[in-house]
């Protein structure tokens, strides 16, 4: 592992950005992290928890998740991200529905939609409830016109380690009723969510330099200040590795001319391919 945390490390120090990551090697399970419980902007990966926190409103039943939903005009009102803003309102789906477009395709509209049945206050429980103590979340979609130095009390926040103990109970949930407890959701559920994860559209990231037949179990997010991913990362149906990657700072252009996220999602693709190459398979 020490070898694979040199590496990773290597990867990092090569830019002139603030990288933060965490890994955990699923085989071993040994742990590793970079400025783990620094807090960062989220982005969309901050969408894992709302996703949660909705399936364990679920699971106490306070929400249905055939619950319909119609899309109304104004939620379309300054989202920038998925495919829904694009559509005519006056179609309903239901909120099962708008929870996998909201993690597939990260639609915003499909963010708001939940947001509205379920709240800030809520999803922040949630994350105080399962250790998550450096995330906070304070928008349900963040305002367009953010410069690129925004501070971070205009965001959610949240850090590597937070993202990284999220995906592990997850992953644990959905075989360990007891870990699933711990989300407040049964392993149904979260069995339900780590599939959800899988079907990902955005295969950039963390993703892209993978195996084209690597099943990922992940969420992505795009920030003023940077870009993010995180999530676990099969091989041959097993579970391999969860990583969680942050980037922040990064300049709109890199010295060598290229624009600053194509260097971001490199380097959290470089960071996934180390652990990918670097966590041999169970005896």
């Amino acid at each position: 592992m020490q070898t694979l945390i040199t590496r990773l490390h290597a990867i990092c120090d090569e830019q002139p950005y603030l990288t933060s990551w965490y890994v955990k090697n699923l085989v071993t399970g040994e742990q590793a992290d970079r400025s783990g419980h620094l807090a960062l902007p989220s982005g969309s990966t901050r969408k894992v928890a709302i996703l949660m926190a909705v399936l364990r409103a679920v699971h106490q039943g306070r929400l249905d998740l055939n619950q319909s939903i119609v899309y109304e005009e104004r939620l379309r009102e300054g989202v920038m991200s998925g495919t829904f803003k694009y559509l005519t309102p006056g179609f309903s789906v239901s909120l099962r529905d708008a929870l996998v477009q909201m993690i597939i395709v990260s639609d915003n509209v499909c963010t708001r939609m939940v947001m509205e049945r379920i709240g800030l206050d809520e999803i922040n429980d949630f994350c105080r409830s399962v250790g998550m103590d450096d995330t906070v979340h304070r928008t349900s979609v963040p305002r367009p016109d953010m410069p690129i130095d925004h501070p971070l009390d205009e965001v959610t926040v949240v850090s590597a380690c937070d993202q990284g103990l999220l995906y592990d109970l997850i992953l644990r949930g959905g075989a360990d009723p007891q870990a699933a407890a711990r989300l407040g959701c049964s392993s149904e559920q979260c069995a339900f969510a780590l599939e959800v994860l899988s079907w990902q559209k955005l295969r950039t990231k963390i993703a892209s330099l993978l195996p084209a037949d690597a099943k990922v179990a992940h969420k992505g997010g795009t920030g003023k200040r940077g870009r993010m991913d995180g999530g676990v990362v099969f091989r041959r149906g097993r579970p391999l590795f969860i990583i969680t990657a942050y980037t922040d700072q990064v300049p709109l252009e890199m010295p060598d001319g290229m624009p600053g996220y194509v260097s971001a999602f490199n380097t959290l693709g470089r960071l996934a391919r180390a652990c990918w190459d670097g966590i041999a398979d169970p005896l």
